[in-house]
């Protein structure tokens, strides 16, 4: 009786598991950091080139390096000690950010330093994205995972709130001052990596002689080892229609972005105005991380599914029908609202159903298809809007991503589908 009751004795309130809010709060900087960057950056790319090509290249090239290696960080997860690989992420960024202020106090930083640091920036993204994901689950019991997935959506959109108007007052102050900001992101991301010790050995590697389910070979090596996790994603009925609705979320919602910006401008809406309606995305986020143990008890994964696409799906038509920074603002957080009850699905999901020997090839892939969508979605838009009204445009978005759902919606496989499916 006694050695049943110990594990549950040793449980502790999430608030007081020193380990995860000391990985959580390095992570939160992390992502404060990237949120600083992805602003600064550019404006600085700007102002030393007056070229809006060079000053978005920036966000082109770090998407493009996460991208590129997003796979094979997944890989690198599940086969060496995740603790080290996310000291060494860490550690490069720092220095990488400290290069950058450094340049910059020395009136000797280049466009190619810049964008080299972009490169490197996205890479660290790559690989220590999949480790960092998993040290912050490897230390809250399974009975908790929800509530820290909860709180980690938390970290996600209060940086993405936060970020740009904090790296527009730092560069007030100074040129130098919000990549000195960065450095210190950095630094207190790495101290957390290094302070925290934490189960950072790999899964097992499948014994030998066959293939599994999910496409996991045995015998030798692993025969497109970095395709492993979207291999098993794509075979599990649930996951797969949660990965799909997820990265057509993200494209068409980064593609609602740009024509929603151009219809407020065509409206006469001030550069102000527009910046403070697009903090709608950021705002429905927050709010939405609040009511992620709500909506779970509520529904299930794939009615949670259908339930969060749908209404991005009729969020997207809003603005078209009744232009406005305030319905802007509306149309976003409405849309947004349900995305971290969505992202912290497929993290429980991959942790109940993927084996923990390629759990870090599947995060990997789920980034990276889901990161893949945002400049694909941003350029359709782009060639859309030279040649549609902005209105038009949303429309269309909507009805692409209606008709997408509609199959599913009227199929009951994915609608009745339980936790414990």
């Amino acid at each position: 009786m006694t050695a049943t009751l110990a594990p549950e004795a040793a449980v502790v309130p999430l608030r007081r598991n020193r380990r995860f809010q000391t990985l959580w709060a390095g992570s939160a900087s992390a992502m404060l950091g990237t949120c600083l960057a992805d602003t600064a950056y550019p404006l600085l790319l700007l102002a030393m080139t007056g070229s809006p090509t060079v000053a978005g290249a920036f966000g082109a090239v770090q998407f493009g390096a996460s991208v590129l290696f997003g796979l094979h960080g997944g890989t690198v997860a599940d086969r060496h000690d995740r603790r080290r690989i996310l000291i060494l992420a860490d550690t490069v960024r720092l220095l990488t950010a400290l290069s950058v202020a450094l340049a910059l106090a020395a009136d000797r930083l280049t466009v190619p330093h810049a964008l080299l640091a972009a490169a490197v920036i996205g890479a660290t993204m790559a690989y220590g994205g999949p480790s960092r994901m998993l040290a912050l689950r490897a230390v809250v019991p399974p009975e908790q995972l929800r509530q820290a997935l909860s709180q980690d959506e938390l970290r996600v959109n209060g940086a993405a709130l936060a970020g740009p108007p904090l790296a527009g007052f730092l560069l007030g102050l100074g040129t130098a001052v919000p990549f000195l900001a960065t450095v210190l992101t950095s630094g207190l991301a790495l101290g957390a990596s290094v302070a925290v010790r934490f189960d950072s050995r790999p899964g097992a590697q499948a014994p030998m002689g066959g293939r599994e389910k999910g496409g996991r070979e045995k015998g030798g090596r692993e025969k497109g080892a970095a395709f492993a996790g979207l291999r098993y994603l794509f075979a599990h009925r649930v996951l797969r229609g949660t990965v799909l609705v997820a990265a057509a979320l993200n494209l068409t919602g980064s593609a609602m972005l740009l024509a929603v910006m151009v219809l407020l401008r065509d409206h006469g809406t001030s550069q102000a105005g527009i910046g403070l309606a697009l903090t709608g995305e950021a705002v429905g986020g927050l709010l939405g991380a609040l009511l992620v143990s709500r909506l779970h008890r509520l529904l299930g994964p794939g009615a949670l599914l259908l339930a969060v696409a749908w209404s991005g799906a009729a969020a997207f038509a809003v603005p078209a029908v009744a232009a406005g920074p305030v319905v802007v603002f509306a149309a976003l957080a409405l849309t947004s609202l349900g995305v971290p009850a969505l992202r912290v699905m497929l993290d429980v999901l991959v942790f109940q159903r993927v084996p923990e020997e390629v759990r870090g090839r599947a995060m990997a892939g789920t980034m990276t298809l889901l990161m893949a969508g945002l400049p694909l979605g941003t350029m359709t838009a782009g060639l859309l809007l030279d040649r549609l009204p902005a209105a038009t445009v949303l429309v269309l978005l909507a009805a692409a991503l209606a008709a997408a759902l509609l199959p599913l919606t009227l199929g009951r496989s994915l609608r009745g589908t339980g936790w414990n499916a």
